[in-house]
Order: C-alpha cells, then sequence, then structure tokens
C-alpha cells in the first residue's frame, strides 16, 4: 500500500516533529520533573492516545470542519484552554491543601492519562495538523483513502509513544534528584501552574 520511500519519509517526518521543542514537549517535561517519571509517562501515554481521535477525524474528514467553521474552530479551542487553566488551578490548589515537603499528593494514573488526552484532543491546531500532513503520505493509487490515513495515524502514534516515553522518564529522572533539595517543591509547582497557564493562554489566542 505505502511505498518504502513514502514510508520512510514519512518516519522520519513525524520523528522530527515529535522531537522537535513545543506544547507537548513542554507538558512532558514539566509533568516528569515536578511529579516523576510514571506520571510524566502516563500522561505522555494519554496525549498520543488523543491521536487516534485526530486520525479518525482526519479519515472521516471531520478535521475539516475546523478549517471551515470558525464557530467549531473557537469552541473547541476555548474549551481546550479553559481545561489548561483549570489544570494549572488544581496544581496550586493541591499544592496549598497541606502539603509540606517534595511532591505533591499525586493524582491517580487514570486521571493522569485523561489529562493528557484531553489536552490534546481539544486542541483543534493538532486535528487542522493531521488533516493536512497526514493526506501527503496517502497513496493514491491503491485507493481506500481513509484506510490509509488511519494506519498512517497509527504509526505516528506509535512512534510518538516511544519519543514521549522516553522523554518523561529522563525529565522524571531529573525530577527525582532535584526534589531532593530543600525548597525546590515549591518551586516546581508553580512552574508546573505557570507551564498549563502559559499553555492556556496560547491556545486562546491562536488562530486558524
Amino acid at each position: 500500500m505505502f511505498t518504502f520511500t513514502a514510508l520512510a519519509g514519512f518516519i522520519g517526518a513525524s520523528m522530527v516533529l515529535t522531537i522537535a521543542p513545543g506544547p507537548d514537549n513542554i507538558f512532558i517535561i514539566t509533568q516528569g520533573i515536578s511529579n516523576g517519571r510514571r506520571p510524566a509517562i502516563v500522561t505522555a501515554l494519554g496525549m498520543c492516545s488523543g491521536v487516534s481521535i485526530h486520525t479518525i477525524a482526519a479519515a472521516l474528514g471531520l478535521s475539516a470542519i475546523f478549517y471551515s467553521s470558525a464557530v467549531a474552530f473557537q469552541a473547541v479551542k476555548f474549551a481546550g484552554a479553559a481545561y489548561l487553566l483549570y489544570l494549572a488551578y488544581r496544581t496550586i490548589k493541591s499544592r496549598s491543601e497541606g502539603f509540606a515537603g517534595g511532591r505533591a499528593k499525586l493524582e491517580s494514573y487514570a486521571a493522569l492519562y485523561r489529562r493528557g488526552f484531553l489536552m490534546n484532543v481539544l486542541n483543534p491546531k493538532v486535528a487542522l495538523f493531521f488533516l493536512a500532513f497526514l493526506p501527503q503520505f496517502v497513496n493514491p493509487s491503491s485507493g481506500k483513502f481513509a484506510l490509509q490515513v488511519i494506519m498512517l495515524g497509527l504509526m505516528f502514534m506509535a512512534q510518538a509513544v516511544v519519543i514521549f516515553t522516553i522523554i518523561g522518564y529522563f525529565s522524571g529522572t531529573i525530577g527525582d534528584r532535584l526534589i531532593k533539595k530543600p525548597g525546590l517543591s515549591r518551586f516546581l509547582s508553580w512552574l508546573t501552574a505557570g507551564v498549563f497557564t502559559v499553555l492556556g493562554v496560547r491556545l486562546a489566542l491562536i488562530s486558524r
């Protein structure tokens, strides 16, 4: 279905785009430093799972709605921004609820996974990216456009899982060492809340 050249080009481009500094990487690094390896990896897996929704949307043409409808784009954009600002609030609130040192009480893995998933899904820019990126590597002569897009999306998700897991692991390792230093845990909590706030404001200000 895919030529070797096209497949190699797709994997290479996907890895470069995943590794390139951006909100997703910053988010995972912050989670790792402030919460540790496992929370960062679980959050990263949630973010990667969100790729499946965007892939299906691109395959079915639903992502085109965000491109053509300003109302739909704005609605999803502000929902995502509000969610990120809520996470910033929750980070500060959990810090103030009687925690004396070290890391604040961690959320369940299910909550962390859901956090990463929603952050990815509620970003219309990601939907538009997949709508523009995946079809470029479809082989028109093979037909089955939707199936090819889904397969490409799954491959993108697979390489993202590997890269984000590595990022989460090493950022968590750094965090495990930093957290032992007195007074640093409070700074990390404010840093995490700051990252959520910046990402939320950034998302609210983006345009199509």
